[in-house]
């Protein structure tokens, strides 16, 4: 196994149990896009990063994001296929009654994350990369 997949399975392994502590995986200036759904847009930075992490855990009652595969796609690129689990803190609503399966695309150089892209809808991503939904889960 490449390191860059490692290095993505243990994000998931910490994000899995809801511990969005640490940082040392990220690049201090890391690209950090939510390429759609309700928390839209584009930061830079580690500082930027948080900013948007905590938005985005601000709205929700025991966020978990889980990894369903890890795809390699070059030497510094792996696609990860997730699912969001939570519930809504104002609706109540948990993710998985309303959201798509999502997917993350986990840019690596020098062991470090230097572009993280999140999508909330799975079948975008693979269009964004080019890759057809045949043989990806729910798709």
């Amino acid at each position: 196994m490449s390191k860059n997949l490692d290095l993505a399975r243990s994000l998931y392994a910490a994000w899995e149990r809801g511990d969005f502590t640490s940082v040392e995986w990220a690049h201090p200036e890391i690209d950090w896009i939510i390429a759609d759904g309700p928390t839209a847009g584009s930061w830079t930075g580690v500082a930027g990063m948080a900013e948007s992490f905590r938005a985005m855990l601000d709205a929700w009652e025991d966020f978990r994001s889980e990894a369903e595969e890890y795809r390699e796609l070059d030497d510094e690129r792996v696609l990860v296929l997730i699912r969001r689990l939570g519930r809504g803190k104002t609706s109540g609503l948990e993710v998985g009654q309303f959201q798509t399966p999502g997917a993350t695309l986990i840019h690596v150089r020098d062991g470090k994350v230097t572009r993280f892209v999140s999508y909330y809808d799975r079948d975008r991503a693979l269009a964004d990369l080019g890759l057809a939904p045949e043989g990806f889960p729910d798709s």
